[in-house]
């Protein structure tokens, strides 16, 4: 659906150009746009392998450890139905911590294997989320409570410290590329509160 969104837009201008007479700006932009866009790739890749080391130094020196233990009280306040020590903890715990840095990219992996650890611990699915292949929609188990109170989680993502964001922002040239952090503090973690709530009421009506 999306490509169809986005070869229908980009249809749109290609002929909106031809009919003003202004293709060649057109062109031109599309080139320009490729340009950035390759730029940026490259400007965030050197951030993302920046602060995915970092989390591999991390884990590998214990600090990681530390902070899953700091955020276990939450975790097992969010998540009554993972048992304490299990892999799923760790694996959330990373991904939040990434998240809560602004690394949705570096995020990824962890919630990955977060997911697949949770699909493992209902026993309704024998880890075939990592596999990427689905079943039919007939044969589909529904997913848990611990699955489902974690996508929001992840998806609401509270920031600290966006990251990302403010590489974007450097790099198209914002005076104050660190502005976005007090706004993008308060939009996510109303976001939290508001997703981890919804999340729990309905655990209550549809348990």
């Amino acid at each position: 659906m999306l490509n169809l969104l986005w070869g229908g837009m980009i249809l749109v201008g290609i002929l909106w150009g031809a009919f003003h007479g202004t293709l060649g700006l057109v062109t031109d932009q599309i080139l320009t746009s490729a340009r950035d866009a390759v730029n940026l790739c490259i400007t965030m890749l050197g951030i993302l392998s920046f602060w995915s080391g970092i989390l591999e130094i991390g884990e590998g020196s214990g600090l990681l450890d530390r902070f899953s233990r700091f955020l276990r009280p939450v975790i097992k306040f969010l998540f009554p139905d993972v048992p304490d020590g299990h892999p799923a903890q760790q694996a959330m715990s990373t991904n939040i911590i990434a998240n809560m840095l602004g690394l949705g990219w570096a995020a990824t992996p962890a919630g990955l294997q977060a997911m697949k650890e949770l699909a493992q611990l209902d026993g309704s699915t024998n880890g075939s989320f990592s596999s990427g292949q689905s079943h039919s929609a007939h044969s589909d188990p529904p997913a848990s409570n611990a699955m489902c109170t974690f996508l929001i989680l992840n998806m609401s993502s509270l920031q600290l410290i966006p990251i990302n964001m403010i590489a974007y922002r450097s790099q198209y040239g914002s005076v104050n590329p660190t502005a976005i952090v007090m706004p993008a503090l308060i939009a996510t973690a109303v976001s939290t509160l508001i997703g981890l709530t919804a999340a729990k009421v309905l655990e209550k009506i549809w348990p």
